[in-house]
């Protein structure tokens, strides 16, 4: 090759399909613009709902862990509650003609105890006093079942201990005693006495 020819200019890839746009007919290139701005304006409304769950999530699991960070100590409360009970429940019954400083300790700790229970309520700490409801395998722990004809099957007859939420929360559940119908008797033996 000699310096004064002259070489061939190279081809553009590019160039063939800027030339195919320029040569589209303009309707044809406005509906291509339009279905990709229908295509843009779609993910930006996907990207616009996932913001806005993410930010709706992560409020309500902020507002979970501020409702549910004192569980802990809320369940070490409750027993502290449960054994007042206990203790206010191994008093003498009341009676009359009964000592006065007994009547003045009972009412003292029943004071407290009242007191106590609306302290708890106030930070969203409820007990519920389950007998007479039916077993929720969710809020109650069976201890014990007991035969009965006068309660239907799965009537709780007694309860051992409240059951304790935290703003609607299981806290501890209640230990009771479920009824269930009696066992059946044996089946009847029919004796022939014609032998």
């Amino acid at each position: 090759m000699t310096e004064h020819q002259e070489t061939a200019p190279a081809t553009d890839p590019a160039t063939p399909a800027a030339e195919a746009s320029a040569a589209q007919d303009p309707a044809t290139r406005i509906a291509e613009l339009e279905a990709a701005l229908q295509e843009m304006k779609d993910k930006w409304l996907r990207s616009e709902a996932e913001m806005a769950n993410l930010r709706a999530r992560t409020k309500r699991e902020v507002e979970d862990a501020r409702l549910y960070a004192v569980q802990k100590f809320a369940k070490d409360v409750v027993e502290a509650a449960e054994n007042l009970k206990r203790g206010i429940d191994s008093l003498p019954k009341r009676q009359e003609g009964e000592a006065e400083i007994v009547t003045k300790m009972r009412e003292g700790f029943e004071g407290i105890e009242r007191s106590f229970l609306a302290l708890l309520e106030r930070n969203g700490i409820t007990r519920h006093d389950p007998t007479g409801s039916t077993f929720d395998a969710n809020m109650h722990q069976a201890m014990a079942e007991q035969e009965t004809t006068e309660h239907p099957p799965g009537t709780i007859l007694q309860a051992w201990t409240q059951t304790w939420q935290l703003h609607g929360r299981l806290l501890r559940p209640g230990m009771v005693v479920v009824g269930k119908l009696p066992a059946p008797s044996g089946p009847a033996v029919k004796i022939d006495e014609t032998a």
